[in-house]
């Protein structure tokens, strides 16, 4: 459904713009319908540029992004099927207006022709479905609700458009720990009804809750990728293993990552950005650029 494919973001940077940063290095990877997929990295790794790249709200140097086989491009359409929800649910309202503001431009601008006791009908199922009361919420400014009410809210305005693919970033950072997973847990439900989830995370724990895939970013290039389950239970790459020694974990103490005496890459004949020393799971050279 989603596709990217050796993309790159470079940005111009210093005082008349005579330098680039490479934000993003020759990404690739896919979501399916019905699949969540994390994308995992430290802050300033480039996950959430890969996201507003995602859903157009900042162009590709180079690569290309598809969705449904057709490049990604702003527009109605495109934003009927792709929604992105960002960290700050309070910078996504606007506090001069109520918050279910949100809905009415939904039905202004897809579906102007639905009476007004169908579509207000409809946004209360959407409510319930994300485990609001519309009684509490509906009529409210965006300081009289909490940070979770005001996420959840953003995801019902998703499900009333619909839409085949969610970009995640970073969504449940700002929220407390029972509000957090009651987020995560209406993601796996929605998950189930085809709804494919890019899951933008810089923890680990949460990001192995509900993905069947994870892609683990450094420096703005994929390090590894593959399923949860091996990219966790079996990481090969050195960065991997140091993100996952770096978890606390009760009664156990904090130790090291487990040393990495041989390259994965080139023990398995890499010879592009990643080798794949089993099905489905890919690793990056140790350096993280090309060895000499």
């Amino acid at each position: 459904m989603l596709r990217l494919d050796d993309v790159t973001k470079r940005f111009r940077i210093g005082a008349l713009g005579g330098r680039s940063l490479t934000a993003v290095d020759d990404v690739s990877f896919e979501v399916a319908p019905g699949e969540v997929v994390s994308l995992i990295g430290e802050s300033g790794s480039g996950k959430s540029t890969i996201g507003r790249m995602i859903l157009g709200l900042q162009p590709v140097t180079s690569g290309t992004i598809t969705f449904d086989g057709s490049p990604v491009r702003q527009g109605k359409e495109f934003y009927r099927n792709v929604q992105g929800i960002f960290q700050d649910p309070f910078s996504s309202f606007n506090p001069v207006f109520k918050a279910d503001r949100v809905f009415a431009m939904v039905k202004d601008a897809y579906f102007p022709s639905t009476p007004g006791h169908e579509w207000a009908a409809r946004v209360e199922n959407a409510l319930r479905d994300v485990r609001l009361n519309p009684g509490q919420v509906l009529g409210k400014y965006p300081h009289q609700l909490s940070g979770g009410q005001l996420q959840r809210l953003l995801i019902a305005r998703a499900l009333l458009l619909e839409i085949k693919l969610l970009v995640a970033d970073e969504i449940t950072s700002m929220l407390d720990a029972s509000t957090r997973i009651d987020v995560l847990n209406l993601l796996a439900e929605l998950k189930s009804r085809g709804l494919g989830v890019l899951y933008i995370t810089h923890d680990l724990s949460l990001g192995t809750y509900l993905a069947e895939r994870t892609v683990v970013l450094r420096r703005g290039s994929v390090v590894e990728m593959g399923p949860t389950g091996q990219v966790f239970g079996g990481p090969l790459h050195p960065y991997t293993r140091e993100l996952l020694a770096a978890v606390p974990r009760l009664h156990q103490p904090w130790d090291d990552a487990t040393p990495v005496d041989t390259c994965a890459y080139h023990l398995h004949g890499g010879t592009g950005v990643l080798a794949e020393p089993e099905p489905g799971h890919f690793v990056a050279c140790a350096r993280l650029s090309t060895c000499q």
